[in-house]
This record gives structure tokens, sequence and C-alpha cells, in this order.
């Protein structure tokens, strides 16, 4: 999405005009920070930092630039963004309320070398995997997000997750010894890897197959191996754990498949800087643009104390669809991992829109 597109979708919601555009729009109703319960609590100060990384990249952003530029002088959270920010609230035709899920940086356990044990391949990019450039010309790949493979000469989807993993030529980066524990680093979108010395590598999103993104909990749900309020990335763990003799047949479900590089830094979202942990979410962004300093309202999901945080739209995901959607990052380990398996609350976004 171009962001000067964006920028005048805000005018039109502002002044009050509907889009001509098939998908639910959105809209910005006006706020105050007062109404913001918990902003004051918050520590703007450790948001700003956050925001002044986001920068780095959100600066090519024709809504961004300005604010990008004066944020260099504040080191007082409050302050810059009180002063350079308008607070509107995101409501969809359902109301302000929707649905705030959770993801962290996953850990597994590898070896360069394929083993007995470590024998779960993470690919890099394969060299056959095309993105085709000019889409009004290959409209017929819009539902394949424009890749493709090319066989005689001619362009044909790219393959599945189910036909990757028959694949013998593909480049791995490592391999990892659990096979669903790979299967949610694809969700997560990065992670790390300890190998056998104790090394640490560092993996993050390449690229994508262009298939839909499917969610095995609902499939799960339709077979009836999970009832509805069970369902959790604890409880299907333990589902594909007690029953390895499905695992193929219910990952396979989801034909999209991730492909991934090596890294120096850490967990690194869609903006490309790094996350840092209950201060970036990933966001829906036909209605969120990344960069965007966005105030979220929701619950912690084993205490069900308040979380009011103002955190930075950084990162994407494909089961992130929707108009007041989130999914919050928890960061690294196993309390994050817990955390993010469990979350699936309710929440309230504010969206902070730059003054023009």
């Amino acid at each position: 999405m171009k962001f000067i597109i964006f920028t005048i979708s805000l005018i039109l919601l502002f002044s009050g005009c509907s889009s001509n555009k098939q998908e639910p729009t959105p809209t910005l109703k006006k706020s105050t920070y007062d109404y913001m319960h918990g902003f004051f609590d918050d520590d703007l100060d450790e948001a700003l930092i956050v925001f002044k990384k986001a920068c780095e990249k959100a600066s090519k952003n024709h809504i961004f630039e300005n604010v990008c530029e004066n944020s260099l002088y504040y080191e007082n959270g409050e302050e810059f963004f009180t002063k350079y920010f308008t607070p509107r609230i995101l409501v969809s035709n359902k109301g302000d309320l929707g649905l705030i899920t959770g993801y962290y940086e996953p850990l597994l356990y590898g070896s360069l070398k394929k083993t007995q044990r470590y024998k779960y391949p993470i690919y890099k990019t394969p060299k056959d995997l095309v993105t085709l450039k000019d889409k009004q010309k290959y409209m017929n790949f819009k539902r394949f997000k424009y890749k493709a493979k090319v066989k005689d000469g001619l362009l044909y989807p790219y393959d599945s997750r189910e036909q990757i993993e028959k694949r013998k030529d593909l480049e791995p980066i490592v391999y990892v010894d659990n096979k669903v524990d790979l299967f949610f680093l694809h969700i997560q979108g990065s992670g790390r890897v300890q190998l056998e010395n104790g090394e640490i590598i560092n993996i993050g999103y390449a690229n994508q197959n262009g298939r839909k993104y499917v969610a095995i909990g609902k499939t799960m749900l339709e077979k009836g191996y999970l009832e509805k309020e069970n369902i959790s990335l604890q409880t299907i763990k333990k589902f594909l754990d007690e029953n390895p003799n499905k695992i193929d047949e219910i990952l396979n479900t989801n034909p999209s498949y991730i492909f991934f590089t090596k890294n120096e830094q850490t967990a690194t979202g869609s903006l490309g800087v790094p996350l840092l942990a209950k201060r970036n979410i990933a966001v829906d962004r036909r209605h969120i643009p990344l960069g965007m300093p966005v105030f979220i309202q929701t619950k912690n999901p084993k205490t069900k104390e308040p979380i009011n945080k103002l955190v930075v739209a950084a990162d994407t995901g494909g089961a992130i669809k929707g108009e007041v959607r989130a999914d919050f990052f928890f960061g690294y380990g196993n309390n994050a991992e817990e955390l993010a398996g469990l979350m699936k609350e309710k929440g309230r976004l504010f969206i902070l829109v730059p003054k023009i």
C-alpha cells in the first residue's frame, strides 16, 4: 500500500466521507488523551525511544516525515506525543472492541548438518520463487500474492507447504529437531536457533510462497480434535505431541510456507527494525500503516490485569486481518510463549495521528 493513499484515506475518514471499496472500512473517531485510560501512567519515554527507532524506516512515509524529524529533539515522551499527535479511536461496523492476540520469539534447537535428530530444515528463499512485478498483467496471480514458478516456459502458483516439504533441492540455513516448533516459527515469523555448541542463530522472515494462511486451530476444531473453549497454542501443541501420526495431516491444511534468512539482530518486524517486548504490535496495514503509534487497551490473558500500552505498529502477519485487530509482541522466552499462546482478548486501539 502506498502510504500517501492512506493519508488521503485519513482525510476522507475525518470528513465523514465513505469508501467505495468492498472490504470493510474502519472509522477513526475523535478521542482525547484523558479518555485513553492508562495513557499517562505508561512509560511514554520508552515508547518515544521505540518510535524513534521505527522512524528510521517510517520517515519515508509522507505522514511521518515531520514528526520523525521533530522526535530527535525530545526525550520526554508525554510532551512529544501530546504535542505532535491527535488521538483517534479505531471503530469498525461492530464497534470499538476488536480481537487482540499475541506472538513471541521462539527458541528452537538445531544443527548446521542434517542428523537423525536434527532433520527438519529451515529453508532460504528458493531460487525458483518468482515475485511478479507487473500486477496488472498477472491479475490471475493476485490470490497467490503474485508468487510463482516457471515450468516449461509457463507461470504456475508456487508450491504449497506439502509440495515444498517433499522437495530435496532447496537450500537450508539450519536443521531443527521438532517439526511442530518449526511450524510455529513460520507463524511467528522470526526466532532463534541454539546449536549444540551453544551458539545462537537469529532467524528472520525472508519470503513467502504466496499461499493463503489457514489457521490449524480452526481445522482442529472442525475435525473435533479440540474444543473451542480450550483452544490455545498450548493445547494445539499437546494434541500434536500426543498424536504424532496426525502432524502432517493437520499442518498441511495450512498451505502457506515461510522462507527465512540468517540475521545479525533478534526478532525484526516488517518495518525492518528489531522488535521490543510489549512495545510493538503486528497489524493489518490496510487499516493501520507501519510506524504508527497505537495506544492499546486490553488484558493480560493469564492474570486479566489491564494492558494499557503505547506501542508502535511494526509488523504484519498472515492471520492479522481486520479493522480493529492487533497481535501484541510479548518478546522472547518461556513466559512470552505462554502469554502469546493464551492471548485472545478483546481490546481497543487508539491511533495517534500526526497533526498536520
